[in-house]
This record gives structure tokens, sequence and C-alpha cells, in this order.
């Protein structure tokens, strides 16, 4: 399970650090990749391990192959996703298209998300913690704990 938020920069050629402990948890199922895609409703990326991209992939292709939200989910969620392998120091490249849909410069934030990574750019994390904050969300945060229980 992925959790913690990390700052890293981004270089010149697109490549930042994959957080020490993602890459634990990682390696700890032997894997030496991640599965980086974009959010379909917001501007930030995700990133999987390769197990749970794989049984996600599958989820996606158990669908009807011709409706149009299948379709949709795949144009828009699974073409663009990249397979991007850390290398011995633990980077990642973060191939342009991606790192524009997220509207990432020369930092990224690191946001563990359970079962995935979420990878946002910096001023758009800080609003996302405000939302999470604001009384609103914070009434149905409550409620949602509570179903937890």
């Amino acid at each position: 399970m992925f959790s913690g938020v990390y700052q890293h920069q981004i270089d010149a050629k697109g490549r930042t650090s994959l957080p020490a402990s993602f890459r634990d948890v990682l390696a700890g199922s032997g894997d030496d990749k991640v599965f980086v895609t974009v959010d379909l409703f917001e501007n930030y990326l995700q990133a999987y391990a390769p197990e749970e991209w794989v049984a996600f992939t599958q989820k996606v292709a158990a669908m009807p192959q011709f409706a149009e939200t299948t379709r949709a989910l795949v144009h828009g969620m699974i073409a663009p996703a990249h397979a991007c392998p850390f290398d011995k120091l633990g980077r990642i490249v973060l191939p342009t298209q991606l790192r524009e849909h997220a509207g990432l410069g020369d930092e990224v934030v690191w946001a563990g998300a359970v079962n995935r990574i979420e990878l946002w750019e910096p001023g758009a994390w800080k609003k996302r913690k405000e939302l999470v904050r604001s009384p609103a969300m914070q009434e149905r945060l409550k409620s949602a704990l509570e179903n937890l229980r």
C-alpha cells in the first residue's frame, strides 16, 4: 500500500525520483516500473504497480467493447498510459504529454493513494488540500468515515 506525500524535482529530460518508500513497496513485489496515466477528471497523474495496472486493464477488457463509456475509458485513460521503469537511482522519465496533462514543470508532488500513486503539480496539490479542509468536505468525510466503522 502506498502512503506519504513527497515533493521532488523534475529535470530537463523529464526525470524525477520515485520516492524511496514507494520503490520499497514495488520492490517487495519484484517490480521495477510503474504504469503512469492521466486522471480522467482532474489534471494530475496516476501511477500503478504492474499487478494493479494489469488487474485494472483486465476489468476494462471485460467491459462491452463497443460501448461508448468503454471506448471513452480506453481512449482517455488506457491509451495515454506509459510503462515507466525506474533506474538504479530510482528515477523515472515522465513523458512530455503526461507532464503537460498535469501541468508539471520542474517539481512534482507524489501522494500515496492506497493501491496507486498520484502525481500532482505542487500548486494543484495545495488547492486539493484546501478543498479537503473545507467545511463542506469535512462534513462529507465525517460521514464517510462513520460508514467505515
